[in-house]
């Protein structure tokens, strides 16, 4: 672990990690939805800097994503929908948009493992490591973190990496992670707290 500000906090088992990003992909048009937007956006600024450093290091990306009740959505519509102009998360959006190489899970449920085939993808990545990052941290980043706990996943919730509606939300979730389910919460960089 570098103690570098600027450097960021990459696993020291790289090669068997992956980088998650919980419903980043996302409008923000609902109940609440300004209040974790404003907490989304400098978290989203931090990922999308993290996540050129994990390509450049072959950490897998997967996006995990909730459909939003939209089942005729695929990912890519879901991505077209959060980029229109009436969308509150577009400035999101554009920062986190996926690449090439990059994998996609819809969920239609909190936790990315509810239905989906997230463990079979990491199984086949060869992934022990799970780098959970995304909104809301006290909602499904913390579902996803403790069905990833259970199937036996070593994780990282970085704490400049999820975002709540409240500070004091992201916080009892990100204690919860480190005390119940034995979660790194150290940030992505180390100049963000």
């Amino acid at each position: 672990m570098s103690l570098n500000k600027d450097e960021p906090n990459l696993p020291n088992d790289i090669d068997k990690s992956a980088l998650i990003f919980i419903d980043v992909i996302n409008d923000f048009n609902f109940a609440d939805g300004y209040e974790l937007l404003q907490h989304a956006i400098p978290m989203a600024e931090r990922l999308a800097k993290f996540k050129k450093i994990a390509k450049e290091q072959n950490i897998p990306v997967i996006y995990v994503n909730d459909h939003y009740g939209n089942w005729r959505y695929d990912f890519r519509t879901l991505v077209n929908h959060c980029m229109r102009n009436e969308s509150l998360g577009k400035e999101v959006v554009q920062q986190l948009l996926p690449e090439h190489g990059d994998y996609h899970i819809l969920k239609p449920q909190y936790s990315g493992f509810f239905y989906t085939p997230l463990d079979l993808l990491l199984d086949n990545l060869n992934v022990n490591k799970l780098i959970l990052t995304g909104v809301s941290g006290n909602m499904c980043v913390q579902f996803t973190a403790n069905d990833a706990y259970m199937r036996g996943y070593h994780l990282h919730t970085p704490s400049d990496a999820i975002a709540s509606r409240h500070v004091e939300e992201n916080n009892k979730a990100l204690h919860l992670m480190e005390k119940v389910l034995k979660a790194d919460i150290s940030p992505l960089f180390y100049n963000t707290e």
